[in-house]
C-alpha cells in the first residue's frame, strides 16, 4: 500500500518508518523540515520526502487538500494536537482512505478511578494537551461508526528510546536525576514515591501501527492503550535505576510544597503533570484484537535510553 506519514521523522517514526517499508509498501514522510531520524536504517532511502508546513497550510485551508492529493492507501498521523487540526483533515480524506491511523495519547484518560486503566472507563482529561486529544478520539471514532472514515487510534505513555532524554524517577525530563542516582547520591521525591509512570519504548508504539494495519478489520473504530506491560512508581523506579549501577538507592520523601522548592518550576510542572495523572493502562485490548506484543518492559526502555545517553552524550560526568 501507498502510505503516507505525518511527522515520521520523529521519535516514533524513526521506527516505524523502516517497518513500513520492510512491509513493502510504499512510503512518503510528510515533515515540516527534513531531518534525520534518531536511528540511521537503510529504508530511509526509499521513502519518498515532502516538505510542508502543516501549520501554515492549514491556516491556508490547503493542508487537507495537498495529502489526499499525494493519493494514499493510509494515512499516519504523528502531529495532530487540535480538534480543529484533526477535523480539517478528516474531512479532505473522507472516502479516499483505507485506513487511517492517528497517535493519541494515555492523557486522554485523566486520573483513574480502577487500574489498570481500561479504553473504556469515561474520559476525565484535564490540561489542554489530554482535553483536545480526547475530543479528537471522540470525533475520529464518531467519524468511524458513521462510515465516514476508516479510523484507528493509538494512545502511547512516555515514550522513550535512545537519542532522547527519557521521563525520569522524579517525574521529570533532567538526565541529571539518573547520573544523581549512578553515584549513590541522595535524590528527594514528592510525596511518598508512589506515584505511576508508564513508559513504552518508541519501536512498541511503531509495532503497534503496523499491527493496527494488519488487523485492519478488528482495528477500524477502535482506540488502544500502547504502553509496556507494567506502570512503575517512582520509587521503584529509582531504586532500580540505583540497581543498574550497583548503588542503593538514597532516597528522601517530601510534601509537595517542599518537594516543588528543590527543583526549578519547569521541572515542578513536568512532575505534577505526571504524578496528578499517575496513568496505569491496560493493553489487555491490544493484545487481543490487535496482537500487540511489546518487547520492553518499562525498565528495559529506559535503560537503553540511559546507556545511550552515557556513550553519546557523557551522563555520568554531569
Amino acid at each position: 500500500m501507498r502510505v503516507v506519514i505525518l511527522g515520521g521523522s520523529g521519535h516514533v517514526g524513526t521506527y516505524l518508518v523502516p517497518r513500513l517499508v520492510a512491509m513493502g509498501h510504499e512510503v512518503v514522510n510528510v515533515s515540516r523540515q527534513q531531518r534525520e531520524p534518531y536511528q540511521p536504517h537503510g529504508a530511509w532511502t526509499r521513502v519518498q520526502q515532502v516538505v510542508l508546513d502543516r501549520g501554515a497550510a492549514e491556516a491556508e485551508g490547503t493542508f487537507g487538500a495537498q495529502i489526499a492529493a499525494l493519493e494514499p492507501d493510509t494515512v499516519i498521523d504523528m502531529i495532530c494536537f487540535t480538534l480543529d487540526s484533526a477535523r480539517h483533515l478528516a474531512e479532505a480524506l473522507r472516502g479516499k482512505v483505507r485506513h487511517f491511523l492517528h497517535c493519541g495519547t494515555i492523557w486522554v484518560h485523566g486520573p483513574s478511578a480502577v487500574v489498570p486503566t481500561t479504553e473504556t472507563q469515561p474520559r476525565r482529561p484535564f490540561g489542554d494537551y489530554g482535553i483536545q486529544k480526547a475530543a479528537i478520539e471522540a470525533y475520529l471514532l464518531g467519524e468511524a461508526q458513521r462510515g465516514n472514515l476508516p479510523a484507528t487510534i493509538l494512545h502511547p505513555g512516555h515514550i522513550v528510546g535512545p537519542g532522547w532524554a527519557p521521563l525520569n524517577p522524579a517525574g521529570h525530563f533532567n538526565t541529571g536525576v539518573f547520573a544523581q542516582l549512578a553515584r549513590g547520591e541522595e535524590l528527594a521525591l514528592p510525596n511518598f514515591g508512589l506515584e505511576t509512570v508508564h513508559h513504552v519504548h518508541a519501536d512498541d508504539v511503531a509495532q503497534s501501527f503496523t499491527q493496527a494495519m494488519t488487523h485492519w478489520s478488528t482495528a477500524v473504530g477502535e482506540s488502544f492503550h500502547v504502553v509496556s506491560p507494567g506502570a512503575v512508581t517512582l520509587r521503584g523506579y529509582a531504586e532500580t535505576v540505583a540497581g543498574w549501577f550497583g548503588q542503593e538507592a538514597r532516597l528522601r520523601y517530601l510534601p509537595w510544597e517542599e518537594w516543588h522548592a528543590t527543583v526549578s518550576e519547569d521541572e515542578a510542572r513536568a512532575t505534577w503533570d505526571h504524578i496528578a495523572h499517575s496513568p496505569n493502562c491496560s493493553i489487555d485490548k491490544a493484545r487481543r484484537h490487535i496482537d500487540f506484543q511489546p518487547r520492553y518492559t518499562s525498565f528495559q526502555a529506559v535503560r537503553e535510553a540511559v546507556e545511550w545517553l552515557i556513550e553519546h552524550e557523557g551522563l555520568l560526568a554531569q
